[in-house]
């Protein structure tokens, strides 16, 4: 099966620092497909670099078999990538489903008229609706944004991401920052997360990885270092040697 997004020997440098080193991904369509690695590996600027919002030093980047490394990202985006970030990215002051409208109706063209559609567009309404019963947001639709528990508007993010209707979606550590207590509606919105979306999955968190992931690459120093089944990945000595300063004889 050819993979929906690819990239070949892609680089990244930052003056005399190598951020990404030959990272060759093939990932395929609608894989749950986990990038881990120890902090400083690259993971996010192999998402950057995937988004746009790096240029790479070399190397391609391929959506559908076709280039488009030097694409910005809002024609990604419209080409079927959305991500997440570490730090949300959300309108403080918006409410839920203002900010689910505002989406849908730049995806529909409409943008400039989102706030008179939100709520007389039944296509709309439908839509948001669906996203914030599907991310379990009902019981904080019409609060600002600002004010929800953090669980809540990492939920928020993910579902401004879907409601851009992806072909590709890549999510960087959405667990990140979230208070044990709320961890579990993020490890249940991502496993519910629609199988027609592929998914690339930046996580240090392993219960999420281990229960979401059909295939994991480790990038160890900007490289790609091990690459397998989650089975596969966990018993591998490499591996172990990163993550828990086990012993490995090369």
């Amino acid at each position: 099966m050819p993979a929906v997004l690819e990239t070949r020997g892609l680089d990244k440098h930052f003056g005399g620092i190598v951020a990404a080193n030959q990272v060759s991904l093939a990932i395929q369509k609608g894989a749950r497909h986990a990038l881990i690695g120890p902090n400083g590996a690259g993971k996010t600027t192999v998402v950057n670099l995937l988004t746009g919002v790096l240029r790479p030093t070399a190397g391609q980047i391929l959506l559908d078999g076709n280039d488009i490394s030097d694409l910005p990202p809002h024609q990604r985006v419209r080409l079927g990538i959305a991500r997440t970030f570490q730090i949300n990215q959300l309108f403080a002051d918006l409410t839920p489903i203002e900010t689910l409208g505002l989406a849908i109706s730049e995806r529909l063209g409409r943008g400039r008229d989102w706030w008179r559609i939100v709520g007389s567009d039944p296509a709309v309404t439908a839509e948001i609706s669906d996203l914030i019963e599907r991310f379990r947001l009902g019981d904080v639709m019409r609060e600002r944004t600002g004010i929800l528990p953090y669980g809540k508007q990492r939920l928020l993010e993910i579902a401004l991401a879907i409601a851009c209707k992806p072909r590709v979606l890549l999510l960087d550590e959405p667990a990140a920052g979230v208070p044990e207590g709320e961890r579990h509606e993020i490890l249940a919105t991502v496993e519910a997360l629609p199988k027609d979306v592929t998914v690339l999955l930046i996580e240090h968190d392993m219960d999420i990885i281990f229960s979401f992931a059909d295939r994991i690459s480790v990038l160890v120093n900007g490289a790609l270092f091990v690459e397998g089944e989650p089975d596969e990945v966990a018993r591998d000595p490499r591996v172990r040697a990163v993550y828990l300063g086990e012993a490995f004889d090369a």
